[in-house]
């Protein structure tokens, strides 16, 4: 099989210890069946540890978060104790994964990055050349015409998105006009009432997402032409990570217009930051743009009601 990933995609390095929302953190996080015979079989100081760390209840294996929602192998410095004890190689699949998504084709595998973790997201909004597709597997690459014929609309769809002597608003314009997809139009208060009902992680997303709603839209106009560049990257990375699946959902339109409309959601929640705060950063844009991945994209279900809602 083929394999496909973004050219920052080798970039990407953990900040362990020094991350300020550590994926060890508020997330159930699965044991995988290897992984977990591996930890049945260990002996000495650590056998105990595993075993008491370890819930069983349910389908699968999972590590029994603390009350504060920390992995129990998570030490005081925010390291792994697993990864010092055993290794790298000895963590679960899950943990080895993240923050990885995968996008499947009949012989075609691509693979991204996702912008929970706040590595990703200063790396994709913060790189400042036009993001391309990058082979990192060389294989026979067999696909379905419906498979090719997608393939080809998205490079369409990333040259428009690319062309940098647009506006980013001309070019999301033009590429829904080139998808013949109609534009939703929906203002800053209504896209709040769309985002506010799905699954929660975090009070602090729905108070963000509140404020849309006290702000008159006219203030919430983003203009300023400087974040073009990492505004282009992140509908790029919307594009990329929502759209494969539309192959298999029959909901191309929808899941098109759940990247423009949640690229949308993210420029008017940093201008309400703007309007409340008197300024705005790249350091901003990218926190908010992990709290959206956090809450959206690593939920099925938000993001299936989103397709079905926009389609």
């Amino acid at each position: 099989m083929r394999v496909i990933v973004p050219d920052y995609y080798s970039e990407f390095r953990c900040l362990a210890g020094r991350c300020k929302h550590n994926c060890c953190i508020g997330w159930e996080i699965d044991i995988d069946s290897d992984t977990l015979a591996f930890y049945d079989s260990v002996t000495g100081p650590m056998a105990e540890k595993l075993a008491a760390g370890i819930c069983r209840d349910g389908e699968n294996a999972h590590f029994c978060m603390k009350e504060d929602g920390r992995c129990p192998f998570l030490n005081e410095n925010d390291l792994c104790e697993i990864i010092i004890n055993f290794g790298p190689d000895k963590v679960s699949d899950i943990c080895d994964d993240h923050p990885r998504f995968r996008n499947f084709y009949s012989g075609r595998e691509e693979i991204g990055l996702g912008m929970s973790c706040e590595a990703v997201a200063r790396l994709i909004l913060n790189k400042q050349e036009k993001t391309q597709l990058i082979c990192i597997q060389e294989d026979e690459e067999e696909l379905w015409p419906d498979e090719w014929d997608f393939i080809d609309l998205r490079d369409e769809i990333f040259d428009i998105l690319q062309q940098r002597d647009k506006t980013i608003d001309e070019r999301t314009a033009e590429m829904l006009m080139h998808c013949r997809i109609e534009s939703s139009g929906y203002t800053a208060a209504e896209l709040a009432d769309i985002y506010l009902p799905l699954e929660r992680l975090d009070e602090k997303w729905t108070e963000l997402l509140l404020q849309l709603k006290n702000i008159p839209q006219e203030k919430l106009v983003f203009t300023d032409r400087n974040y073009d560049i990492p505004f282009e990257q992140l509908i790029v990375y919307l594009i990329f990570r929502h759209t494969t699946e539309g192959l298999d959902d029959d909901m191309m339109d929808g899941r098109i217009l759940m990247a423009v409309n949640s690229f949308e959601l993210i420029r008017y929640l940093c201008r309400a930051y703007k309007e409340i705060t008197g300024s705005m950063n790249m350091d901003t844009l990218c926190e908010i743009t992990r709290m959206f991945s956090a809450e959206i994209e690593y939920s099925t279900e938000n993001t299936g009601k989103l397709a079905k809602f926009f389609e």
